[in-house]
């Protein structure tokens, strides 16, 4: 691999100018950093926005991995992917040292990223992993 910088002509300059400010003077007595590059694919807004699909995508991605970012949710999301039936919600508080706000809320966001499901049963709420929850655990096991 060739390390060398390039020579610049006699007389010539490199400009500290940004690319949309140089003038045509300018460009041609600056010789490029890392030779031509085209950006023609990021001008058009498809590119830049992706499709609907693509963006709703991204978007479930992201929810999902900021849920999994907690080792409290990661823990939650581990106890109720173990369960072999819906597990009350005082149950899961039992096992953490944070106190039932504290969970109902953790509870609610891997809700809210399709990692767990719940239903109500009286004045409780019972809560189990979700196919996609187990799935999203299993793959961030394998990074530890």
């Amino acid at each position: 691999m060739d390390t060398t910088l390039p020579t610049l002509p006699t007389g010539s300059t490199l400009s500290t100018r940004s690319p949309r400010a140089r003038s045509k003077r300018d460009s041609e007595t600056t010789i490029p950093c890392c030779g031509e590059t085209s950006l023609e694919t990021l001008e058009t807004p498809s590119a830049i926005s992706g499709t609907g699909a693509q963006t709703a995508t991204l978007t479930t991605l992201a929810d999902r991995l900021k849920a999994l970012a907690d080792s409290t949710r990661l823990r939650m999301l581990q106890l109720l992917a173990e369960q072999p039936a819906p597990l009350c919600v005082c149950d899961i508080t039992r096992e953490f040292a944070q106190h039932q706000p504290t969970i109902s809320h953790h509870l609610r966001i891997l809700r809210n990223a399709g990692l767990i499901r719940s239903e109500k049963r009286g004045v409780w709420s019972y809560y189990w992993a979700t196919v996609e929850g187990k799935r999203s655990l299993s793959i961030v096991r394998t990074l530890i």
